[in-house]
């Protein structure tokens, strides 16, 4: 049974969003207690968890800033960023709809996600806010070890997020998160004689937000700094087969800020960037380790890095990694962005993500525009790879619809 996760949700998942080098290779440590293939390279050390369609981007106005998001300006996809900017918005009321398509560039039409989100001011100092994520995997034809069929199936996974948010001061703010996951992988399937079924969790987001005004050579401007925790929960399993098939939630630390400084009336620029580290345990290996021999220490035939407790494994996941602190730093995802807005209607936008070869090797370009009107905003997002890794959104287009219901009222109006 060892491995089921790797089976179904990495082939149908995982895989799906990362397409990671090959984990299965090889390695051991060498003279100076590094990790490396047998041609003395770094080995891949990819952190795994269950259920990563929670982390897909899919703001197509983020998505064309290199997945930046946690301090740009409030809108309804701060909930999936920072639920704590909600009650920052300039709006009393919005909602956004996006529609991701996935593996486009292979040909499947029939694999998306789609993301609604909405949230609602109380007054100035509270807000709530909700959200649906939809991910469809398409028609999948099952078969057994042997390439027997074994039947059809639409693999599906989606989560119901909803939060509050309220105002602790002028400038500082802080939101919670309440969250049901529903994983749908392979339900009624065989694996190793046992049966799957439909995976399900509970997670919280918490997250905190500084907003200040200040002047940057005597021009106006707007810093942003933000702190956000998410899918803190429970761990989720596909069987009954007890702790060696539960699996991590993809709990993750984001930091980020965003900096808006307005020339004038009309023409605006911000600069953004996020730094994201995965708060799950890396996998150990045994000194003389092949590809197979995970640490053991208890010999019980589960690796101690999956015995971890979700909480436990949020503070070792700091201290854990077998390179020590140069594989930790390593296990950091960094983005960046840039927007131009004139006049509050129009926007350009660029950016690039970036990470360590050995934890995913994802490398892109993004690029975007942006239109508003009165209460219609409009996002378009591209991707660029710049690597030969494949990405799931090569060469796809992407598109968000958000909706500000305030500015009936007079509101305002707001750069998202």
């Amino acid at each position: 049974m060892k491995g089921l996760l790797l089976k179904i949700a990495c082939l149908m998942t995982v895989g799906v969003l990362f397409m990671p080098t090959n984990t299965e290779a090889q390695c051991f440590f060498d003279s100076n207690g590094n990790l490396v293939n047998p041609d003395g390279s770094e080995c891949i050390n990819t952190i795994l968890t269950a259920v990563p369609f929670l982390r897909i981007v899919s703001d197509a106005r983020s998505g064309a800033m290199g997945d930046v998001g946690i301090g740009l300006s409030a809108d309804a996809n701060a909930m999936h960023f920072n639920q704590s900017k909600l009650v920052m918005a300039e709006q009393s009321l919005g909602i956004s709809a996006t529609y991701t398509p996935w593996l486009r560039s292979l040909g499947l039409n029939d694999v998306y996600l789609a993301y609604l989100t909405g949230y609602y001011k109380l007054d100035d100092l509270q807000a709530v806010g909700v959200g649906l994520r939809y991910f469809a995997l398409g028609d999948i034809n099952f078969t057994d070890e042997n390439g027997n069929p074994t039947g059809t199936g639409r693999p599906n996974e989606f989560e119901f997020t909803a939060a509050y948010s309220r105002k602790l001061s002028e400038k500082f703010s802080a939101g919670i998160g309440a969250k049901f996951i529903y994983s749908n992988l392979a339900s009624g399937q065989q694996v190793d004689g046992q049966t799957i079924d439909a995976g399900t969790s509970g997670a919280a987001d918490v997250s905190l937000t500084y907003d200040t005004e200040i002047e940057a050579n005597g021009k106006p401007s707007d810093l942003t700094l933000g702190l956000a925790i998410s899918n803190i929960g429970s761990k989720i399993t596909y069987t009954n087969a007890g702790n060696q098939q539960k699996d991590f939630l993809p709990t993750n630390l984001g930091l980020g800020g965003a900096w808006t400084i307005n020339f004038d009336n009309y023409n605006s620029l911000t600069l953004a960037a996020d730094v994201n580290k995965l708060l799950v345990p890396t996998r150990c290996f045994d000194d003389d380790r092949t590809a197979e021999d995970e640490c053991d220490l208890d010999g019980n035939d589960v690796p101690d890095w999956r015995e971890e407790s979700p909480i436990g494994g949020i503070f070792t996941s700091f201290s854990d990694a077998p390179g020590g602190f140069d594989e930790e730093l390593k296990e950091l995802m960094l983005s960046f962005g840039l927007e131009y807005w004139y006049d509050k209607q129009f926007a350009v936008r660029a950016g690039y993500f970036t990470e360590s070869r050995t934890k995913g090797d994802r490398h892109y370009f993004t690029v975007g525009l942006g239109l508003k009107y009165n209460i219609f905003g409009l996002n378009f997002s591209y991707l660029v790879p710049t690597t030969n890794q494949r990405n799931p959104l090569d060469n796809t287009l992407r598109f968000s619809l958000l909706f500000d219901f305030g500015a009936f009222n007079g509101d305002g109006v707001d750069n998202g």
